[in-house]
């Protein structure tokens, strides 16, 4: 289960052991697989699903991952200690050749990136932290839907939950520095686009 996870190829290997139902995946079946109680690799699933090419850009995955965001963040700050989602959303579900198909163009990045990451200014990983990271993110989730509309903007708000969602895992600070910095990108795409 979740408490297992340390790095992204973690996080695929379960994504694959999802059960899927006539060559579908759901939403259900992945949280089933990594678990309810963590709030990292609930941030590192809907960064990498919107990052990904081959479902990213699915139109409506963005804005179900921003639910996803929404309804997880907001839960983790009014403090409940395992996650609540909607049935409606938990039925939602992708192809299962997508996801795998996703998941082999991830491993490459994936490697690399758990090569690089680790405990590191551990500090900003706990305690409070993780709440400003749930009221970030819940702000970024409110914003996936309205980047649906611009082109590729979603990919910044992506590579922050990712960020942030692997920092939380790896117990890695300088990752979290790195997703309010995407964090400020994505604002500054939606503010040079709308404004």
């Amino acid at each position: 289960m979740a408490n297992d996870l340390s790095t992204i190829n973690d996080l695929l290997d379960h994504l694959q052991e999802a059960d899927d139902s006539k060559g579908r995946v759901s939403l259900g079946a992945i949280m089933e697989t990594i678990g309810s109680r963590s709030f990292g690799p609930l941030l590192l699933l809907a960064g990498i699903v919107t990052l990904a090419p081959i479902i990213g850009p699915i139109p409506g995955v963005p804005t179900i991952m921003g639910l996803l965001v929404l309804l997880t963040a907001g839960q983790l700050l009014v403090g409940r200690d395992q996650f609540w989602l909607p049935k409606w959303v938990m039925e939602k579900s992708v192809e299962k050749r997508k996801l795998d198909k996703a998941i082999d163009w991830m491993r490459k990045p994936a490697s690399w990136f758990d090569r690089i990451t680790g405990p590191r200014l551990v500090y900003l990983t706990q305690g409070a932290a993780v709440h400003v990271v749930a009221g970030t993110c819940i702000l970024l989730a409110l914003m996936l839907p309205v980047m649906e509309f611009v082109p590729f903007s979603a990919l910044t708000v992506g590579l922050a939950l990712a960020a942030f969602g692997l920092a939380l895992i790896a117990r890695d600070g300088v990752l979290m520095i790195i997703a309010g910095a995407a964090c400020v990108g994505g604002a500054g795409v939606l503010g040079w686009y709308f404004f």
